[in-house]
């Protein structure tokens, strides 16, 4: 991550150029016992930081302590707090372990002191070992025969749009997406088509941070979908609880990447969430892992 992003626009005008420079962490002088880094946020409607932006961060504040040869490869952490998208984060690492082939480290992000998220993460060196994978789905539409995401708008409140269209992602849901309704069958399934929507730096390890980044997007939603709870329904209250990641293989995050999410089991005002996200030639890029807290209106999502 050290390499510096060549932008053509500023932060302000272009969602990438802001992504980007909120994943970029600058070191701190603060004389600790541990890698002290501190970062920006987004900003957001609702004013409360994105999952996914501080996912990113703590994987990046974790590389920067690490050799570049030594790769992420799997990551688990819990949102504790809401985070304030107007003030900034502080991430602090522990450099728990370094070993022959894996390092493991520990990131702490904090806002004025108080913990907003926990991450532990593994890096290893690049290994040859036995190879196989779960084959992409088949069957489905490319994503030049998926509405974006824009077509799909219609009736949101203007600053619930600017949450979708400032995006520096580019999304295509498969059947479509949840925003204002739920179409088709309550099934507990989806696919997205994702990709940041302009090429950026070659580093493998900004892909890394921002395919982190772009994992908390949609991860959601197919709890939501198997009850027929879109995201406009009035008093829903939805709230990550913790995240897990695994990468397999490295994948261009500017290049079209499939998604495919699927939710075993809801209960107790919690639903589970697991997807797998694979390069558009079928190669499986990542696996992931979600839990999140759900409120819905007149009961839970196991009730409806």
């Amino acid at each position: 991550m050290d390499a510096e992003p060549n932008l053509e626009d500023s932060p302000e005008s272009d969602p990438v150029a802001s992504m980007l420079a909120v994943i970029d962490l600058r070191e701190s002088d603060a004389r600790t016992t541990e890698d002290i880094f501190t970062g920006t946020s987004q900003s957001m409607p609702l004013g409360r930081v994105f999952g996914g932006q501080v996912l990113a961060q703590s994987i990046v504040a974790a590389s920067r302590t690490i050799p570049e040869e030594r790769i992420v490869h799997s990551m688990h952490g819990y949102f504790l707090r809401p985070g304030d998208s107007t003030k900034g984060i502080t991430f602090a690492v522990d450099r728990i372990h370094d070993g022959r082939s894996f390092s493991t480290r520990r990131t702490q992000a904090f806002q004025e002191g108080v913990p907003i998220f926990s991450m532990i993460a593994s890096f290893q060196d690049e290994d040859p070992g036995l190879e196989h994978q779960e084959p992409m789905p088949e069957g489905l539409p490319q994503p030049e025969d998926v509405p974006d995401v824009e077509s799909h708008l219609e009736g949101l409140h203007p600053m619930s749009k600017r949450l979708f269209t400032d995006r520096p992602v580019d999304l295509r849901h498969i059947p479509s997406p949840i925003y204002v309704s739920v179409d088709g069958g309550r099934e507990p399934r989806q696919a997205v088509w994702m990709r940041v929507r302009r090429p950026i730096p070659d580093a493998p390890a900004i892909h890394r941070a921002a395919l982190a980044y772009l994992s908390d997007l949609t991860i959601q939603e197919s709890i939501l979908r198997a009850h027929g709870v879109a995201w406009s329904t009035p008093g829903l209250k939805v709230a990550s609880l913790d995240h897990a990641m695994w990468w397999h293989r490295f994948g261009r995050v500017d290049e079209w990447m499939l998604y495919v999410q699927q939710s075993p089991s809801a209960r107790g005002g919690r639903g589970l969430a697991t997807g797998r996200v694979y390069s558009r030639d079928g190669s499986l890029l990542a696996s992931v892992a979600q839990e999140i807290m759900v409120r819905v209106p007149g009961g839970d999502v196991a009730g409806r």
